[in-house]
């Protein structure tokens, strides 16, 4: 298979530090070029930097994006209208709004358009799924705290700073809760994205699940973390292996041979959806 020619939008440390050399690797993809507010940043990365973002189009058949989620929601529409297939990040946009803005220019320029949701492409994760889909499970718990939001960490960014947990590591959680016990009917949130939120998810079928959030925790701490239990037993997950490389694999496939990918952007409008929900019950008194 033709490697799949990318063009990356953003240069921030996640894309210093993940889609850039996962791009680059192959041999499934390649990484075309960059543009970024800040070609000095861009031109760390390897790749030719343009100055145009239609002039990085022209120069790849998809692109990738590591910028924030307004950025991403407002640029991605523009790239598909290109006709370009898209590499998202999560969430889809900063509001349930751009999300679906963009989620609806996909389905109108007919382009594949798939989620970095690192975790669901972990090796452990896939086999915690089929042993969720064994156990008839009824409940499960997941977990994700950091320290994101402290000090100088790399991930203290602006958008994260004013959104926190919930609209960043919430989108992760939430997407695997849905995969494990089923469709997510409903939410009931508590808490503070800025210092630990709780979300009480109902599924369909009656299933029911919490998440915690945090990004504000100190010291040693614990990655993320998950637990489903049912009638024919329990299942815990334990990510294990590089992602990465089946995220390139994976969208390379489903550009080169179409028929959609299971987290594509309609899915990234799903979880969207689930998550304002969540932060207007934590806006009202």
């Amino acid at each position: 298979m033709e490697p799949v020619a990318v063009g990356l939008v953003g240069a921030g440390p996640w894309a210093e530090m993940a889609h850039a050399p996962m791009l680059a690797a192959g041999p499934h993809t390649r990484l075309a070029g960059v543009w970024a507010r800040r070609p000095e940043a861009a031109a760390r990365l390897g790749a030719p930097v343009y100055e145009r973002l239609e002039e990085l189009f022209d120069a790849c058949e998809a692109v990738a994006f590591c910028v924030p989620p307004a950025v991403q929601a407002e640029l991605a529409v523009r790239a598909a209208r290109a006709g370009k297939a898209l590499l998202l990040e999560k969430p889809l946009g900063d509001c349930l709004d751009s999300a679906r803005r963009l989620a609806d220019a996909v389905v109108e320029s007919g382009v594949p358009s798939q989620l970095v949701l690192t975790l669901r492409y972990a090796p452990g994760t896939r086999v915690f799924l089929e042993r969720c889909r064994e156990i008839e499970p009824f409940g499960g718990h997941a977990a994700n705290i950091s320290g994101a939001l402290l000090g100088d960490h790399p991930f203290a960014t602006p958008w994260r700073l004013e959104r926190g947990a919930l609209l960043d590591a919430g989108p992760h959680m939430v997407d695997l809760m849905d995969a494990a016990l089923g469709p997510i009917t409903g939410v009931r949130a508590h808490g503070d994205p800025l210092r630990w939120a709780g979300l009480l998810l109902e599924h369909e079928g009656g299933a029911v699940s919490e998440v915690s959030l945090s990004q504000a925790a100190a010291g040693d701490l614990p990655p993320a973390s998950a637990a489903v239990y049912g009638r024919k037993g329990s299942a815990v997950l334990d990510p294990g292996g590089d992602a990465l490389p089946r995220v390139a694999e994976e969208f390379a496939r489903t550009v080169r041979r179409g028929g959609g990918h299971p987290l594509d952007a309609a899915h990234g409008l799903r979880l969207q959806r689930v998550i304002e929900e969540a932060e207007s019950q934590l806006r009202t008194p």
